[in-house]
Parts: C-alpha cells; sequence; structure tokens
C-alpha cells in the first residue's frame, strides 16, 4: 500500500483476508499446484519484520477486537490499525513510518485521532514486540496477476508486560488482488489452500493473531 505522510488524517485502507495455520517446526510446505486460478509459485523472498503493538493499560483496544502497531520491514513496513475480524476479513488501516528512529513508538497524531473514539484520553504503552522472519512466496495467475500471498513465519514475541517470550511457526495463506471475488470460487481456492495445508500435517490457528498468541491467548 501506499500511503500519505505519516502526519496525515488519510490512511490507506485495505481488506485482509487470509486463513491462519498453526505447523510444526520440520513440517515440509504444501503442494499448491491444485490449487484453483493458481499457474506458478514464485521464488521464495525472505522479510525480517519488527513489530510493536502497543494498547492501553486496561486491553482497551484488545478488548474490543483491534489492535495498533509500529512495523518496520517488509513492502507494508509503517504503523497500522486493524479492526475487528468479520468473518474471514479484516480491515487495516496504514501509515508510513515517516523519519522517526527505528524504536521510537511515540504514536503520531493523525492515528491518535482515528483510536479517539475508542480510547478517549487514555495513554498507550507498549503491549508487546513480535520479531519474524518471514518467507513469502506470490501465488500467480496465467496472466501474472497476484492470485494470493503463502507466506512461512518463524516468530519470536515477547509480553512486554511479564517479560515473557514465546516462539513458535506458523502459515498464512491471504488473498491477492487477483483473488476470485465470486464467493464460491473464494471458498473453493480457500478449501483448496485448507486442503493443501492440511496434506502436510498443518492445522487451523489455535490463535486468532500473532498478537494473541504472544499474549497468552
Amino acid at each position: 500500500m501506499s500511503g500519505a505522510d505519516a502526519e496525515s488524517s488519510e490512511p490507506a485502507r485495505s481488506v485482509e483476508i487470509e486463513l491462519k495455520f498453526d505447523v510444526d517446526e520440520r513440517m515440509p510446505l504444501p503442494d499448491w499446484s491444485a490449487l484453483p486460478g493458481v499457474a506458478s509459485v514464485g521464488a521464495a523472498e525472505v522479510r525480517e519484520l519488527d513489530a510493536r503493538y502497543l494498547d492501553t493499560g486496561d486491553l482497551a483496544l484488545a478488548r474490543r477486537g483491534f489492535a495498533l502497531r509500529r512495523r518496520s520491514g517488509g513492502p507494508d513496513a509503517g504503523w497500522h490499525i486493524k479492526g475487528p475480524h468479520l468473518g474471514t476479513g479484516r480491515v487495516e488501516l496504514h501509515w508510513p513510518l515517516g523519519d522517526a528512529a527505528a524504536d521510537d513508538v511515540t504514536v503520531p497524531p493523525a492515528i491518535l485521532a482515528e483510536l479517539s473514539d475508542l480510547i478517549p484520553d487514555a495513554a498507550l504503552a507498549l503491549l508487546a514486540r513480535i520479531r519474524n522472519t518471514r518467507t513469502a512466496y506470490a501465488l500467480r495467475a496465467a496472466d501474472g496477476g497476484l492470485v494470493a500471498e503463502f507466506v512461512d513465519d518463524r516468530v519470536t514475541a515477547t509480553d512486554e508486560r511479564s517479560g515473557t517470550t514465546r516462539s513458535w511457526r506458523e502459515w498464512e495463506f491471504e488473498l491477492g488482488p487477483a483473488a476470485p471475488a465470486a464467493p464460491e470460487a473464494r471458498a473453493a481456492l480457500f478449501a483448496a489452500a485448507a486442503a493443501a495445508v492440511y496434506a502436510v500435517g498443518g492445522r487451523p490457528a489455535a490463535s486468532a493473531s500473532k498478537l494473541a498468541r504472544a499474549l497468552g491467548a
């Protein structure tokens, strides 16, 4: 996503539609050859991601299904607000990082304004840090369009409240701009993706998000 300046009140908006899976450390990658509409799988692209999540002391954002993070690394580095899950979809707002130092988690005014109805006058503090070595694969249609992106994540997360660190591996399968729009075709793609994952021993994710797992949920 491209975005305006970090101080802008107009973030870029997208809808994240994905499946998440828990996998074992040595599990082989799925075979995507049977996925409808997928003609090729791109080369592995490694991304080093470092995300810091913030919330109020009483977890006002998390209790409402929202998450606020500052993430560096990867093509969508920046500030993000993720909204509650609606089925398999989740609205995401994105602002670029700007010129702030890598460890600066001072929330820009535009983002505070966006959150003002949820946390009026509440102080935000560091909740968790999630570092992730991500290997991404582009699943493309015959014309080159991005049907989906599959990512193999190796995660190390720290609950900043307790100092507890957890590590795990997980997979995500996220729809791209060339994914089918019709509900039946989209359901068929998701079913085929899940079947490919289950065939190598993967299973549905036990936690709704990396943040939830970082916090022990």
